[in-house]
């Protein structure tokens, strides 16, 4: 994660602080959350949980609690605190803190489990700024994959370093076979490859666009080829315009376009301000 300075994480809390993160499949591993090593504890006791949810002022998470840990709990005035649990990127550290909380709500989660609970929590201050950083660079990318959808990156020797691509070369998959490929550039939604070949039947085809990334990724991006265009004094090779299936689309994808559409509008704000 890239360190954040103190404006932009106040801008993440006060932009972001009560959208609520649903930890999805997808987006667990994503953010790197360490499930087994969540709970919830109160007054030297602690039980597992499961986090539904969290915004930047309140989770929802699902945990066994009793009859003698709801005493516990009220006892407590409703007072605990939940432990996060993250793996860092490129180390084998854990990012774990607390975040002081009151219960808010009880609700049975299952009929025949009578001890789980949905429990709901809010936040007794601001989280630490860890938590804002985790949740608001994931928000932000979600809103840019959006706002910016279109905004096109030239595959080139700059754009492959700072994007983290092995090569502008790519497989493109058609039917089920796997064909060489050149990408000309991408976005949030799609990209433009350059083909060798006849292309003017593929129009409408669907496809997986394959291309290799450092830390050995590999993202297979499903799509559809929704243009072809022909090459001036070159009948043997096409440019094939491919649309994203935007529901294929993994946050990795996402992270990489947002990371490189930042940077660049960073530089431009100042270069302008410098002239």
């Amino acid at each position: 994660m890239p360190v954040l300075t103190s404006q932009q994480i106040n801008r993440y809390y006060e932009g972001f602080k009560d959208v609520d993160v649903t930890f999805t499949k997808e987006v667990t591993q994503n953010l790197n959350l360490l499930p087994k090593h969540v709970y919830l504890k109160c007054q030297g006791t602690q039980w597992s949980g499961i986090i539904y949810s969290t915004s930047m002022v309140g989770a929802k998470i699902i945990a066994n609690i009793g009859k003698e840990s709801f005493e516990l709990i009220r006892k407590a005035n409703n007072l605990v605190a939940l432990r996060f649990a993250f793996s860092m990127e490129d180390t084998k550290n854990k990012l774990l803190f607390f975040v002081s909380a009151k219960v808010t709500g009880f609700n049975p989660y299952n009929k025949d489990k009578p001890n789980l609970n949905f429990i709901n929590l809010t936040y007794t201050k601001r989280p630490p700024d860890d938590l804002i950083a985790i949740l608001g660079q994931m928000l932000e990318i979600n809103i840019n994959s959006k706002k910016r959808t279109d905004e096109r990156i030239d595959i080139n020797s700059n754009s492959i370093r700072v994007l983290g691509l092995l090569s502008k070369n790519a497989k493109l998959s058609l039917e089920g076979i796997p064909r060489n490929c050149i990408v000309r550039d991408i976005s949030f939604s799609g990209a433009k490859i350059i083909l060798p070949g006849i292309a003017k039947f593929l129009n409408d085809k669907g496809c997986v666009l394959g291309m290799a990334a450092k830390d050995d990724k590999v993202f297979a991006l499903k799509g559809k080829v929704v243009r072809v265009e022909t090459v001036a004094d070159r009948k043997d090779i096409a440019v094939l315009a491919i649309k994203f299936n935007e529901d294929s689309v993994s946050m990795d994808y996402k992270k990489m376009i947002n990371d490189y559409i930042t940077v660049k509008h960073n530089v431009s704000s100042i270069n302008a301000d410098g002239q």
